[in-house]
């Protein structure tokens, strides 16, 4: 290796030119002292998706993360926002740094497929399921003493702002501090550290709402900070985001037309219904603007297909073949692959009487529902006193009594902001960027596929 400057990588999710600004004064120096790109996205424009094609230089046909979650054939049952990095099916960036100077130490701070990656310091969140059905914040690291030792400094994790109603900044600073403090007194060649903070808002209020710069402004401060703390070791800073989020006008309920006609199987169970995927002809999992359609026999592939592409708010249905043209052609992919059109997005509901709805509809479930749910972000607004429930429900926790979180809206209009499609679709300005203090990498634009290329290529400046 030539460069022993060590690097930065930050990722802002939701950041796009559009909002870069002078609520942005930090991103802003950054840019001035090296250069702004474009970033073009992947599709589905989603997390897991964009962050496994930026860490392996490759498309989801390669390294096999079609989406937030997927149907995993062989078990019969859908999983979202599994953590093991085993599930990339491609060598990751740090693993090919180490083959050329193994001291290389790189940490991973929450970016996604974090458990087992072969870094040298990770931490990533992991709730604790106790038997008695209690859900306790967590984190999981490698080294194991590092997460004791951040949570000692800097107090637990707070889960319940990662996600949920109560999101907000404080994931970001918590994870932010945490970062900063690995990177100073660890001090790896190579760190990536996610900020979700701007995701919440902009689905919850929308791109277009004032009190988005307030959000956009906060985001910036952290950044800053990380900024800050690289230009201490003299090191450089890369800056990324995984997609732009567009107004969110209305959603389609893609299960609900299979079921109408007749592909969906569901299960009673306790007077409500659950998606019994392996008795199904054919359903949808969900993901934000994209869906993967799974079908179980080849000859209702057509059938399927020809009903999805009249139905109102679907932009395209790939079969197999024309999946290839979007780098989508995995065995992990449906038969059917579905993106929304413009301002339009899946919700994952597949039952017709709400009276029906699954205990877990109403509550924050991420892995036990078999879809993305961006309504998790907001408590019912038909409930009066919704602290007072939530209290209620705490001191029944706190107890030792079963109590059941159901404070979640089924209501999916109040989703103002949505994601997915592939980014050249909604315009430059509201796609992802990529923002480097290396001058030596200026360019216009870059791939996706090119940000691992770009990490390699400080370390040799080539």
């Amino acid at each position: 290796m030539i460069n022993s400057n060590p690097l930065l990588v930050i990722n802002v999710v939701g950041l796009s030119p559009s909002l870069l600004g002078k609520h942005t004064p930090n991103l802003n120096s950054l840019i001035n002292q090296g250069y702004l790109a474009e970033l073009d996205g992947v599709f589905p424009a989603v997390t897991c998706t964009a962050q496994a094609t930026m860490l392996t230089g490759t498309l989801p046909r390669e390294h096999g993360i079609v989406a937030n979650g997927w149907y995993f054939r062989e078990l019969a049952e859908i999983g979202f926002w599994k953590q093991a990095n085993q599930l990339i099916q491609r060598e990751q960036v740090w693993e090919s740094l180490k083959k050329f100077d193994p001291a290389i130490h790189c940490a991973q701070m929450f970016w996604w497929y974090n458990m087992y990656a072969h870094v040298d310091f990770s931490v990533t969140p992991r709730p604790i399921y106790p038997a008695d059905g209690r859900k306790i914040p967590a984190i999981y690291s490698s080294p194991m003493a590092l997460g004791v030792e951040l949570e000692n400094e800097l107090g637990p994790f707070p889960m319940f702002n990662f996600w949920g109603p109560t999101a907000d900044i404080r994931s970001s600073q918590w994870i932010a501090d945490a970062a900063t403090q690995v990177w100073q007194k660890r001090q790896p060649a190579l760190e990536f550290v996610y900020l979700p903070h701007l995701d919440y808002n902009l689905q919850r209020l929308g791109p277009n709402h004032p009190d988005i710069w307030q959000d956009v402004k906060k985001i910036d401060t952290i950044a800053g900070q990380l900024i800050d703390s690289a230009i201490e070791r003299n090191g450089d800073v890369l800056i990324v985001s995984e997609y732009g989020i567009e107004p969110a006008e209305g959603v389609v309920h893609i299960n609900r037309v299979l079921r109408e006609h007749g592909f969906i199987a569901v299960r009673e169970t306790l007077g409500w219904e659950l998606l019994d995927c392996g008795a199904s002809r054919a359903f949808a999992v969900a993901d934000h603007q994209a869906a993967h359609i799974y079908v179980r026999a080849p000859d209702d592939v057509a059938r399927v297909k020809k009903l999805l592409q009249r139905v109102q708010g679907i932009e395209f249905v790939l079969d197999k073949s024309e999946q290839v043209q979007w780098g989508l052609d995995h065995p992990r992919s449906g038969e059917l692959v579905v993106m929304a059109a413009q301002n339009q997005w899946f919700s994952y509901y597949y039952w017709l009487d709400e009276q029906k709805a699954p205990d877990f509809a109403r509550t924050v479930d991420i892995h036990r529902k078999p879809g993305y749910d961006p309504v998790e972000l907001f408590l019912d607004p038909n409930l009066k006193i919704p602290q007072l429930k939530i209290g209620f429900n705490l001191l029944k926790k706190k107890l030792g009594f079963r109590m059941l979180m159901d404070v979640i809206p089924l209501m999916p209009e109040l989703v103002q902001g949505t994601h997915g499609r592939h980014p050249s679709l909604s315009g430059k300005e509201h796609g992802p960027l990529l923002i480097g203090s290396n001058k030596n990498f200026a360019d216009r634009a870059y791939a996706m596929t090119d940000v691992s290329r770009l990490i390699k290529g400080h370390f040799s400046n080539s």
